[in-house]
């Protein structure tokens, strides 16, 4: 009795790990393929901007009215979500230490805030606005807008056609043509530019850093650059004897 009683445990016992192993490997697959939906669609459409489409964005965004204007740059430089943009008050701006303060929308501790580091350029014109909001309501406010100066942010309606009027006129067409572009964009363009995972997880608020690994898998130019930092004396010695 012993005997068939070790027997069935032994075998259910290696039932087990074996169905845990699977879960296991099954979900790492489905991270893969939800790693290569989140750069590139089931139709392989990218769903980032890149860098030619960056610099027309941001020359469309300076000829943008306000608070349009500051609204897409901050997209664009900080990488946030679009509900976490609309959420921005006046008092979530630190132009002394050219950070922005966001509320993690999307972890399950409402409370958890980033702080996220901004452009010069950025910061002078959020400060110029919210120094306006100052005049206008005759006094500091924190917990209004950033966006509309009074206590109700714009919709999210508003805002995604904010960025997708911007789009067009940016001439950016496609997946990518979207705040969640922008977002990609960022994420990418950081990858390119040097920053390391362990940051770029802190500014964008993601739960994982298995998240944030996956801007290290884009392709095409980008990935040309992210190759391009180990080899960095011979491509400038290339692009010098170009120039000559």
């Amino acid at each position: 009795m012993l005997q068939s009683i070790s027997v069935v445990f032994s075998v259910s016992v290696g039932t087990v790990k074996d169905v845990i192993g699977w879960v296991i490997v099954m979900q790492g697959k489905k991270f893969d393929s939800g790693s290569r939906m989140r750069l590139y669609d089931q139709r392989n459409q990218r769903l980032y901007i890149n860098a030619h489409e960056r610099i027309r964005f941001v020359a469309a965004a300076e000829n943008a009215r306000q608070p349009l204007r500051n609204f897409a740059l901050t997209l664009l430089y900080t990488g946030c979500r679009l509900s976490e943009a609309l959420a921005l008050r006046v008092v979530d701006l630190d132009s002394h230490g050219r950070l922005l303060s966001i509320k993690t929308l999307k972890k399950r501790n409402l409370h958890e805030v980033r702080e996220v580091p901004i452009p010069p350029g950025l910061v002078e014109a959020l400060s110029s606005q919210r120094s306006q909001y100052v005049i206008d309501r005759g006094g500091m406010e924190p917990d209004i807008s950033l966006w509309s100066g009074s206590s109700r942010p714009p919709d999210r309606i508003t805002g995604y056609r904010w960025i997708k009027d911007l789009m067009a006129t940016a001439d950016v067409h496609g997946a990518q043509a979207s705040p969640k572009g922008l977002r990609h964009g960022y994420g990418v363009h950081a990858v390119c530019s040097g920053v390391q995972l362990n940051m770029l997880r802190k500014w964008m608020g993601h739960a994982s850093i298995n998240t944030t690994s996956i801007y290290a898998n884009a392709m095409g130019k980008e990935e040309l650059q992210i190759a391009d930092r180990m080899w960095v004396e011979q491509v400038i010695a290339h692009r010098t004897r170009q120039s000559r």
